[in-house]
């Protein structure tokens, strides 16, 4: 979710937040993570989800208090701007479908959706609430679809610096967050002790959430450059560090007809094609936070091909705007299915509609190297025109920086 926030404080990762109020036994099938829902209504059959009114009070006293110790004021107004840029960026109401898809790119599951975002607060006690509606089938024939409505927790002052560690590009409209504290990757993936996974919980129809099970999640989030509509992908990484799953939501602003494409169709053959050639385009680095500012810019020339034996060659090369030192990278890999392997040990997951996910084979690998690592989304949108975006996580587990890519076909 956009605005969801993850476990507290380490090491413990547990992130029991959903409560309900009818049960249901969730079927085995489904297993979307998604930690930070509470179910709130039992049934919006006639109602409409885009009603709920936003809250009249305040956000609670940590927020203040957080904004208070030590804050320059210089950084607060700043601080302030970034939250405010990213509650315009996510308010409204959103209409699409939520996609669940295994590591190897294959469609498992599709749900419609609906989210009503909305704020309220001024300053540093501006907050932002959503809800989440997700639609349920039928009991029988004769039963007109049901709509479930779930609470993502509020995003403010505190939530968005301490938690989710955001990376927002407010002119390009695109964001990433984490939901992980450092913690899940020193309890698990370097000391190998395992959250235990909750007994007896209810989960909405559907959708069956985790907990307590310890994961690493991330969020990016690109916006079309052609209409008001948008991609958030989930990257899932088991408790062992290695990729489970991919979740996507492809959403539209308003109230009308969804119009844009639909990822229905995972057995496409050829998902590849439409990213080879040569991109051309210009990135944007920001240090991760509310305080974070752009750390560098840069012209990118980017590269992706296969040579006659059938391997895969991609070439990057940026070189930075301030001191005009090029760097350049090599990668040879090999293509399977959907799936992308790259000699080092970083992949890309294919999927529908001119996507790509990357990420690391094994994180825990490279925790226990003390090595960084990044997470990737490509969007395609147009045969010409692509959208990249990246975030990078230090030793500890925490985003350090997100880099923003814009990039034409040459």
């Amino acid at each position: 979710m956009a605005t969801a926030i993850s476990s507290v404080s380490p090491p413990a990762p547990a992130y029991n937040t959903l409560s309900t109020s009818k049960p249901h036994k969730p079927p085995s099938r489904i297993r979307a993570p998604l930690p930070f829902l509470r179910r709130i209504a039992p049934s919006l059959r006639t109602k409409s989800p885009f009603l709920a009114k936003s809250p009249a009070s305040s956000v609670n006293g940590s927020s203040s208090t957080a904004v208070e110790d030590g804050k320059q004021s210089g950084d607060l107004l700043m601080s302030i701007d970034v939250l405010k840029s990213f509650i315009d960026l996510n308010s409204g109401s959103w209409k699409g479908s939520f996609y669940q898809f295994d590591c190897n790119g294959n469609l498992l599951h599709k749900i419609s959706t609906k989210l009503a975002a909305s704020s309220y607060g001024e300053d540093e006690l501006m907050s932002l609430i959503q809800s989440l509606y997700i639609r349920q089938p039928p009991s029988s024939p004769e039963d007109k679809p049901e709509w479930f409505e779930y609470k993502i927790k509020e995003t403010n002052m505190f939530t968005v610096d301490k938690y989710q560690q955001i990376g927002l590009f407010p002119k390009e409209k695109a964001f990433a967050l984490r939901y992980q504290t450092a913690g899940m990757l020193e309890t698990v993936l370097r000391q190998g002790v395992l959250g235990e996974d909750d007994t007896g919980e209810e989960f909405p129809r559907n959708l069956k959430l985790p907990s307590r099970r310890p994961a690493i999640v991330c969020e990016n989030c690109l916006y079309s450059l052609e209409q008001d509509s948008r991609v958030r992908a989930f990257h899932i990484m088991d408790p062992k560090g290695v990729l489970e799953m991919l979740l996507v939501f492809l959403e539209e602003r308003g109230s009308g007809v969804v119009s844009h494409p639909s990822l229905d169709n995972s057995k496409d053959s050829d998902r590849i094609t439409p990213h080879l050639g040569t991109w051309k385009g210009h990135s944007v680095t920001k240090r991760s936070g509310v305080y974070g500012a752009t750390i560098a810019e840069a012209d990118t020339i980017s590269v992706l091909e296969i040579n006659e034996d059938g391997q895969l060659i991609q070439d990057i090369r940026s070189t930075s705007n301030d001191s005009h030192v090029t760097t350049s990278v090599h990668w040879t890999g090999s293509i399977s299915s959907n799936l992308i392997t790259f000699d080092g040990g970083f992949q890309h997951v294919l999927l529908p509609g001119g996507m790509y996910m990357g990420c690391p084979s094994d994180v825990a690998k490279s925790v226990q190297e003390s090595k960084s690592f990044h997470l990737e989304l490509c969007w395609l949108e147009s045969p010409g025109k692509r959208q990249r975006l990246v975030r990078t996580y230090d030793v500890e587990g925490l985003a350090v920086s997100s880099t923003y890519f814009l990039e034409t076909r040459q």
